[in-house]
């Protein structure tokens, strides 16, 4: 989904208010000590979990969108890894050039398109395993190695692609989305950090 600032603005603030109510609602339910609450938890967590997907993909958007107009091709490609639990590492470069610090990677020279994207990563392909390089709106190179980031996160641990997502952004200002393997999870990488859009 696209968001425009005041869409994302009006669905977090319904969601904030949401979840305002849910935990005034259980705060005057723990009086009552025969009533369980778990399923009060639950939905809560459902909108919390709601309001931060609405939060990630619209931050994502707009890290993205001064430099490439494939946003929703770049989105749908990992949804579509996401559901076949297709690993994914998509680099997009923005003000500062990356050539200097990818390696051995295969050239492409193809406008970005989802369908690509989803062939490049599928299993067995080559390419699967490197890290794909966008430029503006075109896929310029497939199979790149990525530098690992050297530290690591408390209470996580990181695959080979998230370390590479880390690492190419703790060194330069990309923006990169991964797709776990393991989990179907969608994440993205900017400055060294790691943010979850999607579980």
């Amino acid at each position: 989904m696209i968001y425009g600032e005041e869409q994302y603005r009006n669905d977090l603030n319904r969601y904030i208010g949401n979840i305002d109510q849910q935990l005034h609602s259980l705060s005057k339910t723990l009086e009552d000590f025969n009533c369980c609450i778990l399923s009060d938890f639950e939905r809560l967590q459902k909108m919390v979990t709601d309001a931060h997907n609405i939060a990630s993909t619209y931050y994502l958007q707009s890290y993205l969108s001064p430099y490439t107009k494939e946003y929703s091709n770049l989105s749908l490609a990992a949804q579509h890894l996401s559901e076949k639990r297709h690993g994914g590492l998509i680099i997009v470069e923005r003000r500062q050039p990356l050539d200097d610090n990818l390696h051995n990677g295969t050239p492409i020279g193809a406008k970005v398109s989802h369908t690509l994207l989803e062939t490049i990563f599928y299993p067995g392909n080559p390419l699967h395993d490197g890290g794909t390089l966008i430029r503006e709106d075109m896929i310029i190179s497939a199979g790149n190695i990525l530098p690992l980031a050297r530290k690591s996160i408390e209470g996580k641990k990181l695959g080979t692609r998230h370390r590479a997502a880390l690492g190419i952004t703790e060194k330069t200002d990309a923006v990169v989305i991964i797709v776990s393997e393991e989990t179907g999870r969608i994440s993205f990488a900017v400055d060294g950090q790691l943010y979850t859009v999607r579980t």
